[in-house]
């Protein structure tokens, strides 16, 4: 049977800045890996306690696991090596089918812009998995039914399938004229995101129901905001305001259209683990295993470093950029970004700003 269509959607791309250079994403992840890293051991003990020994069982000759929104490596080489030694663990210490050995299959997944070539090219020699690309959005089907025993994603699904088409629309009280984001905008701005989130993560969980195996495990690492912090205290209010002031400096020396400024928005939505633990009570199908806020950490030295955000910053968002204004404002707008965050004081609060690990297990 074909998978549901979703293209009612209108689905976004926007793949993180390809290759090996000094602006890709593969040289400018650090922090993302950091993250997973501070996540490991809690990863490890929630499928050593949570992974169904059915699972295992039934799946005695191939174990699938997918990596959903992988980009371009490094980060999702290291994340699916955990998970994999993890589920050996596992698998040797209740001593299933000790004849036999339990061979893994990994599915990298992103968007059909995504650099698959580069992510192929940096397949660790050593993997102990045989490996496979699937182009599309997770906001739809992208597996067979029941047919992935743990799915993973870092770092994605806070990106959205696509900006609120109210915030773009001039008639609209939505409209987010002279913003880039949601984060310090008006209350009709943050529903329409909010909207947005909503109905993205019924599709995302809706999908993952039916590709997942009776058992299985999903694991989350979400970028968001602690419970009850408005959205303006976001800390990354802070990155996106300085972003939008750079903008309108174009904006005002000719550099950049404003009407090109006014339909640009960033679709990305931050949210905390009690809206997660509300999307997934509506779709009924995942029990919540796991859902820890994890230990702040810090990249090279410090994540407000000026340099380490704006690299990271430019290798997340670049390609967008580029999209709406064109490649020849791209080195100017991050000189500038970096220049203006320099000069920022030091008032950043850490406590407006989580990462938070969510462990799914289908009912």
């Amino acid at each position: 049977m074909a998978a549901k269509d979703t293209s009612k959607l209108s689905e976004e791309e926007h793949p993180m800045k390809g290759g090996d250079g000094p602006n890709s994403y593969a040289n400018n992840s650090a922090y993302q890996k950091e993250v997973a890293g501070a996540a490991k051991e809690l990863v490890d003990k929630a499928i050593l306690e949570k992974l169904d020994l059915k699972v295992l069982l039934s799946s005695s000759k191939t174990f699938l696991i997918a990596d959903l929104g992988c980009s371009i490596g490094p980060n999702t080489f290291f994340a699916v090596k955990n998970i994999l030694e993890a589920v050996k663990f596992k698998y040797h210490s209740h001593q299933l089918c000790s004849d036999q050995v339990l061979e893994f299959q990994v599915f990298f997944s992103d968007h059909t812009s995504n650099d698959f070539n580069m992510l192929f090219k940096s397949l660790p020699n050593n993997r102990q998995y045989y490996a496979a690309g699937v182009p599309g959005s997770f906001y739809g089907r992208l597996f067979p039914n029941a047919s992935i025993h743990i799915f993973h994603a870092s770092y994605a699904i806070h990106w959205l399938s696509r900006v609120p088409k109210e915030v773009v629309d001039r008639n609209s009280p939505a409209w987010n004229k002279g913003r880039i984001h949601y984060l310090n905008s008006t209350d009709e701005v943050k529903r329409a995101f909010e909207a947005q989130l909503a109905e993205d993560m019924e599709c995302f969980l809706h999908a993952r129901a039916q590709e997942i195996v009776c058992g299985g495990l999903m694991v989350l690492i979400i970028p968001g905001i602690p419970h009850g912090i408005p959205h303006s205290h976001a800390l990354a209010n802070m990155t996106y305001q300085l972003l939008e002031s750079c903008l309108m400096d174009m904006v005002r020396k000719g550099i950049v259209s404003e009407e090109k400024l006014d339909s640009f928005n960033i679709p990305m939505y931050f949210m905390s683990p009690q809206e997660l633990e509300g999307c997934v009570e509506r779709n009924g199908c995942f029990s919540i295993e796991v859902m820890k806020i994890l230990p702040h950490v810090l990249a090279h030295g410090t994540v407000y470093n000026a340099l380490v955000s704006t690299s990271h910053l430019r290798a997340a968002l670049e390609g967008m950029i580029e999209q709406q204004f064109g490649e020849e404002i791209l080195d100017d707008l991050f000189d500038l970004f970096h220049k203006k965050f320099e000069e920022q004081p030091s008032t950043s609060e850490p406590g407006k700003a989580i990462n938070f690990l969510v462990v799914l297990k289908r009912n």
